[in-house]
């Protein structure tokens, strides 16, 4: 009887052993797998700021390589331009644009976002679209305001707004220098470079920089770009902040109409 009972007790501690083993081996892998994924995770964030990099260094940046000006001529091309905005001057609905030209995000904007409302609602006379300078970035982001309110006034603008997002180099990098701006002004098909020259370094022009900038913080946007509308139905000035996508910022033309 006694040596059943312990057959029976080293039956279990064998299989006891055998568990613990199986445990142990388990967790071994789970720790293995756990180092494979940071390392994953490692070489992904590796990789992005690699192609950061990358992407930092293909924007002209001052480079004079300016790239995209056939895209932006196409794009506005047959739209009327007065100053900073782009559209029909009888359209009802007027959409604010509070950027600044040195922002990233205000470029991804120009890119992705703002070819479908100028291609539709602003193409179609529906809407115009004003750009307003809200300097948050660096002191180069004044002056590279001013150069836009400058060849505004030769019914440039948006050219020189688009065509400067486009070649936009990393952000507050020092790039927007006297000469990054001239090329961007030749770019843009800035007839009398002499008197953008002037105008841009007018106090007239730097004083309206300055005065956006604090009509969008009045307005409380904090970050760049940021939006809002006016129209028959919005009763004043309606606030939108940064949408997430076109289709938001058409939303609010179509309710404002």
């Amino acid at each position: 009887m006694s040596n059943k009972r312990e057959q029976e007790r080293e039956r279990l501690r064998a299989h006891r052993l055998e568990r613990e083993q199986a445990e142990t081996q388990a967790n071994a892998r789970r720790r293995r797998l756990v180092q494979l994924g940071s390392g994953a995770v490692f070489l992904a964030v590796v990789v992005v700021a690699v192609l950061i990099v990358v992407s930092g260094n293909q924007n002209s940046g001052g480079s004079g390589e300016v790239v995209d000006v056939g895209l932006v001529d196409k794009m506005v091309g047959g739209i009327p331009q007065s100053g900073t905005t782009l559209g029909n001057p009888k359209a009802k609905v007027t959409v604010y644009e509070y950027g600044d030209l040195q922002c990233p995000v205000c470029k991804a904007y120009s890119e992705q976002v703002l070819p479908q409302i100028i291609e539709g609602q602003i193409r179609e006379g529906k809407a115009k679209i004003e750009f307003r300078n809200f300097t948050i970035i660096g002191p180069q982001s004044k002056p590279a305001g001013a150069a836009a309110l400058a060849a505004g006034k030769q019914g440039r603008g948006w050219n020189y707004i688009d065509i400067f997002y486009r070649n936009q180099g990393a952000e507050a990098s020092g790039y927007a220098t006297e000469a990054f701006l001239t090329t961007i002004a030749k770019a843009a098909g800035i007839k009398n470079l002499a008197q953008w020259n002037t105008d841009r370094k007018s106090k007239a022009l730097t004083d309206k920089v300055s005065a956006t900038t604090a009509e969008a913080e009045n307005l409380g946007f904090t970050g760049t770009p940021s939006f809002a509308v006016t129209g028959p139905k919005s009763h004043g000035l309606n606030t939108l902040g940064t949408p997430g996508s076109a289709e938001a910022i058409e939303a609010a033309i179509k309710k404002a109409s």
